[in-house]
């Protein structure tokens, strides 16, 4: 080999071994550009205020920006779409509700997307517990007092909610189901109209978000009887979840974030650790509350199982509710 095509390649596998750890360390830098959160909603609602609160905290501690891209329409199909056909490099995730995968699935025929198929659970994010709310002249001050008043008038008392299919609706019909109860539905389209036919005595019962209950909670217009979670929440210690009385009742939705299978798991992992930072954070804590929310971090496999319970009881209130497929 001739000396000066020798010193060319020794010089280019110097330059090679130099820019190597470089190269790799620029591969291993996550994230490096910003991270979109798609959220199958109109902005405003729950997973919305989730995914905006978290994407300001997330941001600042990656130092990258969290760009927040609301996807409304065709039952979260527009939403899973814009997931499934971005990269699978760990920068575009899913912020969304439980009721994607468990609700939907259910009552929805050929949605195009599958929980198990097309996506990986990232982190829980947040909880917001739904109370059963009744108005003044509904002679019950506690949960107790108002299942036996449904038992011993059964079928004359009327329930509202946010429609055939939501949240609000398979709570209820769960707990009569399990309680034995006869309560007759009156769908509404959305809390804003479910909410005020309560407190004009259109209807004597629901269950609702705090925010949309609190202000007239104040007034004395309306009392609150239970929540739909777990376990009491901080923001009403006094009132009693209906798990007390019914052991594994839950039904507050979740909000949480996802990635599309074949998400790195490194990216996957980071994303997750940082969720679960920023929901101990004191200011989110306190800006999630003032909204009614109740901020959660978990690991992958957590998140994971809690959309499973979410998905098998919510299964049960389908069948109890009588919805079929559309």
């Amino acid at each position: 080999m001739k000396p000066q095509r020798r010193s060319f390649m020794l010089a280019g596998a110097m330059l090679a071994g130099m820019l190597l750890p470089q190269f790799a360390a620029a591969q291993a830098a996550y994230p490096n550009r910003p991270i979109k959160f798609v959220v199958p909603y109109a902005a405003g609602g729950l997973p919305d205020t989730v995914a905006r609160i978290y994407a300001q905290r997330l941001g600042d501690k990656l130092g990258q920006a969290v760009v927040v891209d609301n996807r409304p329409g065709a039952n979260g199909v527009v939403a899973a779409q814009a997931l499934a056909t971005a990269p699978k490099d760990g920068y575009t995730f899913l912020v969304t509700d439980g009721s994607m995968f468990s609700i939907n699935p259910a009552i929805y025929k050929n949605l195009g997307y599958d929980y198990k198929r097309d996506f990986v659970p990232v982190s829980a994010a947040a909880r917001a517990p739904l109370y059963l709310a009744v108005h003044p002249k509904v002679p019950a001050n506690t949960f107790q007092e108002f299942i036996a008043l449904a038992k011993a008038k059964p079928g004359t008392l009327n329930y509202g909610s946010s429609g055939i299919g939501s949240t609000h609706h398979l709570t209820m019909e769960a707990m009569k189901a399990a309680l034995g109860l006869q309560i007759t539905h009156v769908p509404f389209k959305g809390t804003g109209q479910s909410v005020p036919a309560l407190i004009g005595g259109q209807v004597e019962v629901l269950f609702s978000a705090l925010p949309s209950l609190s202000g007239f909670v104040k007034s004395g217009q309306v009392k609150l009887l239970a929540n739909n979670a777990a376990q009491r929440s901080s923001q009403e210690p006094n009132v009693p979840a209906i798990a007390e009385t019914i052991p594994g009742f839950d039904f507050a939705p979740i909000v949480g974030v996802l990635a599309a299978t074949g998400t790195p798991a490194s990216a996957v992992e980071r994303i997750s650790q940082e969720m679960a930072l920023i929901s101990k954070m004191p200011d989110v804590i306190a800006t999630l509350n003032n909204a009614g929310i109740e901020p959660i971090g978990s690991s992958p496999a957590d998140y994971g199982k809690a959309i499973l319970g979410e998905n098998e009881r919510l299964a049960k209130a389908i069948a109890a509710s009588g919805i079929k497929p559309e």
